[in-house]
């Protein structure tokens, strides 16, 4: 599944996480990447340890805890700590896999079943930088507004195009999911999406008993915790 989901953040949240981002800083991207990656990897990052980018991952994960198609799509067991990366002009990552499994600075394992980007600049502030997502259904190339988040495999081959012109600010993080595999994930967004339209059309109707009933079935014999 690779889901587009809007206004995460909001045009003057978005607006003060970049000031603030603006001030912190910023080292070589590669302090994360694997062995494979990092030689695909060329762009700036912050420190898990930076002040600044603790304070604001804080309000991503805020965010997110208010966003219910994030939850329902996601269905969240445990999220890795938000992240933030920088691409000036000529900054790039090719073609890449994410690892399976990030420890957090706890020391707490996170597995990686889907991957995430928090767009923070706008499209039209910087020309290429590109996330492309290969898969199935054909290579994907997004650019989204800023406040705006990308779901998608953490099992994908992907990659950010050189960025041209402008600079593209970004954070990114990890979701373990309750549900490990990825297509009951998506029978269960699925189903829970058809109830919610379901009740928004003939609230109250007993059925909606019945399909909430079968949903949470699914979710208590596919959920691993």
């Amino acid at each position: 599944m690779i889901l587009h989901i809007s206004q995460v953040l909001n045009a003057a949240q978005v607006g003060d996480m970049t000031r603030a981002l603006s001030n912190a800083g910023w080292t070589d991207g590669r302090i994360t990447a694997g062995h494979q990656s990092s030689r695909a990897k060329d762009n700036l990052q912050l420190p898990e340890s930076d002040p600044i980018a603790r304070e604001q991952s804080a309000a991503v994960c805020a965010a997110l805890d208010r966003n219910a198609l994030f939850f329902s799509s996601a269905l969240p067991r445990r999220i890795f700590p938000p992240l933030f990366n920088r691409y000036r002009t000529g900054h790039g990552f090719g073609n890449h896999v994410d690892n399976a499994v990030r420890y957090d600075q706890s020391g707490n394992a996170v597995r990686t079943d889907l991957s995430a980007t928090l767009f923070l600049s706008a499209p039209e502030s910087y020309d290429g930088g590109e996330l492309v997502i290969g898969g199935g259904s054909g290579v994907q190339r997004v650019k989204l507004p800023a406040g705006d988040l990308l779901l998608y495999p953490a099992t994908s081959v992907h990659r950010v195009e050189p960025v041209t012109r402008g600079e593209r600010l970004a954070a990114f993080f990890w979701v373990q999911s309750l549900i490990r595999d990825e297509g009951e994930r998506q029978l269960l967004f699925d189903l829970d999406v058809a109830i919610q339209r379901l009740n928004q059309d003939i609230a109250g109707h007993p059925a909606m008993v019945e399909l909430t009933g079968v949903y949470h079935n699914l979710l208590r014999r596919w959920t691993e915790l």
